[in-house]
């Protein structure tokens, strides 16, 4: 129903591993937000943290492609096995505007997860979409794109990528000041 604001690089909850989910009576409402962020935000992913709400739950939807004709919501979500063949995409990250790097990811996967009636699910997922599930898993975990490469891939953007982080910890001083002066 409501665009959450995504979090940039620099906001702490980006870094941490999230909570598992237990209380899925809240799940729907924060799933529809989720959606309504990711898609304006043109994103393909998404994960809870990345709108400041500590779960392990994400959403992707690459239907836009020829790859999947469905969305997907993903709770308590561990990667189980991955292939041995791996390959470079460029990915990009909502959390870190503007910054897109080659990451080096396994093109085939084991899931673990469960859905919103609480069933757990084990399956496999190869192509975009196992790449997009290991970059929301990453978050999950606190690990971004940044993390995953090389000190020389990371430096081609690191004018970017101080700016997005001293704005985050801007926006995180403004929201804890208002905090203060509210009764």
């Amino acid at each position: 129903m409501s665009v959450q604001a995504v979090v940039h690089y620099g906001n702490p909850i980006l870094k941490k591993k999230c909570n598992k989910v237990t209380d899925f009576q809240k799940l729907p409402l924060i799933i529809e937000d989720m959606f309504d962020s990711m898609y304006e935000a043109e994103g393909i992913g998404l994960a809870a943290n990345q709108i400041d709400i500590d779960l392990n739950l994400f959403i992707i939807d690459i239907t836009h492609t020829e790859q999947s004709n469905e969305t997907y919501v993903f709770i308590n979500s561990e990667i189980i096995s991955f292939s041995s063949e791996e390959s470079y995409f460029q990915e990009g990250c909502l959390s870190i505007p503007g910054v897109a790097l080659d990451v080096l990811r396994p093109e085939k996967i084991i899931l673990k997860y469960q859905t919103l009636d609480q069933v757990w699910h084990e399956k496999e997922f190869e192509g975009l979409l196992a790449r997009a599930i290991q970059h929301e898993i990453d978050h999950l975990n606190g690990i971004l794109i940044i993390d995953r490469v090389g000190k020389l891939e990371r430096m081609k953007y690191q004018k970017e990528i101080k700016e997005i982080k001293t704005h985050a910890k801007t926006l995180i001083a403004k929201k804890n000041q208002n905090k203060r002066f509210v009764l």
